[in-house]
């Protein structure tokens, strides 16, 4: 990091970066189903048992989240009412009734139990270091979500994995999405610090390259299977050295940990 122009706050990317959600997911998409289907007061037809004995659950939450990634990225903030801002939350609902129905599922659970379903992105368990990590960068920094998730999901999320962070900063403030650089220069402002003095901590280079070019520095986090970018690419982002530190997922300390290692805190 900048020596002589040190950050100030340290915002985090969540989904993959702090929490685990692939794991969450899937076995609560898992025991949903189970539970559904061994319920003795449920209806549900042949047709829908069979495939949901078929089905890979991993690969549900993995088209889950693969949604989410596209209705993010498509949002164009400058085409959209903001009172009519559609969150995370709707979009979640909105995605699993379509993979449903794409999968011959639709009927496994009734519409309220829908969405109480997808309510689990709410309740997803963090990395082990994320907790620790985060509690030892708070003695020198500022630390806040910069998230697409809803505020509320957000609150969620730092409430049921003991993420003590100092601030809690959602897409959702700013009407708009990740990597719309309102979001990360909003974020900024909110925070009372220039753009300059933040830093992006992401398991996703595209999020990093995207604050990088609102002024942010970059903290690369690796987590198994999180990064979306084709290994070519991730070789010359690092061969380039335009992430500010960067951590390989077997190197030193676990994460979060490791980034307060590097910055002293111990």
């Amino acid at each position: 990091m900048s020596t002589s122009h040190p950050p100030k706050a340290l915002l985090t990317d969540v989904f993959g970066t702090v929490v685990d959600w692939r794991s969450t997911v899937t076995n609560h998409l898992s025991l949903s189903a189970s539970e559904a289907l061994n319920s003795p007061t449920t209806s549900i037809p042949s047709t829908v048992r069979t495939a949901a004995s078929e089905i890979s659950w991993p690969a549900v939450a993995q088209l889950w989240r693969e949604s989410y990634y596209q209705f993010t990225r498509s949002y164009d903030p400058s085409t959209k009412d903001k009172s009519n801002f559609k969150t995370v939350d709707q979009h979640h609902v909105e995605a699993l009734n379509k993979i449903l129905c794409d999968h011959g599922l639709d009927g496994l659970w009734k519409d309220e139990e829908i969405e109480k379903i997808a309510l689990i992105w709410h309740f997803l368990d963090p990395w082990p270091d994320s907790s620790p990590g985060l509690s030892k960068l708070n003695q020198k920094f500022k630390t806040a979500t910069l998230s697409n998730g809803n505020t509320s999901l957000l609150s969620d999320l730092a409430k049921h994995g003991n993420l003590p962070y100092t601030d809690i900063i959602s897409a959702e403030d700013f009407g708009a999405y990740k990597p719309h650089k309102s979001v990360y220069l909003g974020a900024a402002k909110k925070l009372g610090v220039e753009p300059s003095e933040c830093a992006l901590i992401a398991a996703h280079l595209g999020d990093l390259d995207a604050a990088r070019g609102c002024g942010y520095q970059t903290i690369y986090i690796e987590r198994s299977q999180e990064e979306a970018w084709p290994q070519e690419k991730v070789a010359k982002a690092k061969q380039e050295g335009w992430v500010d530190m960067w951590l390989d997922l077997d190197e030193g300390e676990v994460g979060f940990l490791e980034i307060a290692k590097r910055f002293g805190l111990q």
